[in-house]
């Protein structure tokens, strides 16, 4: 391990990534650029003690879990990684399949928006983490084993479905389903090796009809989201818009779904955050 190099490597990159952009809160003026150490160890779930000592150049060798955690809280490309696990005289690999960790701020993010039904996809639309409003959308996700917690199992496979005791029925589903079979083909490119998203595409083929047409198009292109309508057994139908926010390095994103001011959704979306008070709590 090459200590005093990799000491500086963690403080230049420590230095570029403005507060803001790795969710943290900035109260007052800094006096240096960047995030504060305790702010990377917080990040990263080390010591800042442990941290400290890495960048001083006079730290144990880190282990790979550390060192995939600092990558993630510096928001490393491949490259800058692979080189970081060089200092540390490890190997660097491509992790086998979609990162399926999600970061405390995203969590935290979700958690504080009452009027938006959220949710956080792996790149194979395994459903990570969601707020109230996104459970009485699209149904209770606790009902499910992590495993069936995938929008494409879902919305096309029935044994999966009949599980959920309340959801939201997507009445654009060709769009929906155009995309995620692009995506699907794109995840198994990027994780070969990755046999949950080969037995996800298999399964979906064996007991989707609609994904086993869809399938042999062999398209890649994504579907614009922009807007979903929903027809929610509780409150009938909604027309949301749809945004999609990228978490960076994680292969995931934060799917925000928000009713236009005045609107007849907008009510219908209240009301739904009523009974999922009511009925739900957080999770992921």
């Amino acid at each position: 391990m090459n200590q005093r190099e990799l000491g500086a490597f963690l403080r230049l990159h420590r230095e570029r990534i403005r507060p803001q952009d790795a969710g943290v809160p900035v109260a007052g003026p800094r006096r240096t650029p960047g995030l504060r150490r305790e702010e990377v160890a917080g990040l990263a779930h080390v010591s800042t003690q442990h941290y400290t000592r890495l960048e001083q150049g006079r730290g144990s060798l880190p282990s790979r879990p550390v060192l995939a955690a600092l990558a993630r809280a510096l928001r490393l490309d491949d490259v800058q990684r692979r080189h970081l696990y060089a200092l540390a005289g490890e190997a660097f690999s491509v992790p086998p399949g979609p990162p399926s960790d999600v970061p405390g701020h995203v969590r935290e993010l979700i958690g504080r928006l009452p009027d938006t039904a959220a949710l956080v996809l792996g790149a194979a639309y395994d459903v990570l983490a969601w707020n109230r409003l996104g459970a009485a959308l699209f149904g209770d996700f606790s009902a499910l084993v992590p495993g069936e917690r995938n929008l494409l199992r879902m919305y096309h496979q029935p044994q999966v479905r009949v599980k959920v005791p309340v959801i939201g029925r997507l009445l654009d589903d060709g769009a929906f389903l155009r995309s995620a079979v692009g995506q699907m083909r794109i995840v198994l490119a990027r994780y070969p090796g990755d046999g949950s998203t080969r037995r996800l595409v298999g399964d979906l083929l064996r007991d989707s009809p609609e994904f086993a047409r869809s399938w042999p198009a062999g398209e890649v292109a994504e579907v614009p989201h922009l807007r979903k309508t929903f027809d929610h057994p509780a409150v009938g139908v909604l027309e949301l818009r749809c945004d999609v926010l990228a978490v960076p390095e994680r292969d995931q994103q934060v799917i925000l779904y928000t009713a236009d001011p005045g609107s007849p959704a907008e009510s219908a979306l209240r009301l739904l955050g009523v009974i999922g008070t009511q009925r739900m709590d957080v999770s992921g």
